[in-house]
């Protein structure tokens, strides 16, 4: 899906600096000749770049033009981690999201009372997953300052690329 939307859209300048948090290979692949610097961060990984935690990010304000954090979100605390996405991206930067969404949901489910990683699985979807997202995550972006727009597949795409239905990435930028 970020292919596609890469292929529909110029999202970043010319020269940009990209910084891609839990870099996916197929990504990589694709995203890292479009950029004239391209770092990959994860906290636990060794074949990243940097070591970061998203919550505290140990970089500059405005280092980056671009960022991609998918599939991130819903394993930390998201009310550090977006403030910091918003302060290393530079004014006009891109932040492309993606998160596990429940658009049946007006709010988000999360209790931090649910540690054991079964209990996450059953309540979260997911061993390691803190909260299931609900239609409010657009809330949460836009309170750490950012515009936010969607891109989603029609039908026949999400068919042909086996896309899921209705899954979307959220294009968050910093306003000028």
């Amino acid at each position: 899906m970020l292919k596609l939307l890469f292929d529909h859209d110029s999202l970043l300048p010319p020269n940009a600096r990209l910084l891609h948090f839990a870099p996916e290979q197929a990504v990589s692949q694709f995203v890292r000749p479009l950029c004239s610097e391209y770092v990959t961060a994860d906290l636990f990984r060794d074949d990243v770049d940097l070591k970061l935690n998203i919550e505290t990010i140990d970089l500059a304000d405005g280092s980056f033009d671009g960022l991609i954090c998918s599939h991130v979100l819903e394993h930390v605390d998201d009310g550090a981690a977006l403030p910091e996405l918003f302060r290393v991206l530079k004014t006009g930067g891109v932040a492309l999201l993606a998160v596990p969404m429940v658009e049946g949901w007006d709010t988000s489910y999360e209790d931090p009372n649910i540690t054991d990683r079964r209990d996450r699985r059953v309540h979260f979807g997911q061993e390691d997953h803190v909260r299931r997202y609900g239609r409010d995550f657009r809330d949460r972006v836009r309170r750490a300052g950012f515009l936010l727009t969607e891109f989603v597949v029609d039908g026949a795409r999400s068919v042909k690329y086996s896309i899921t239905p209705g899954e979307r990435i959220f294009i968050a930028r910093k306003p000028s």
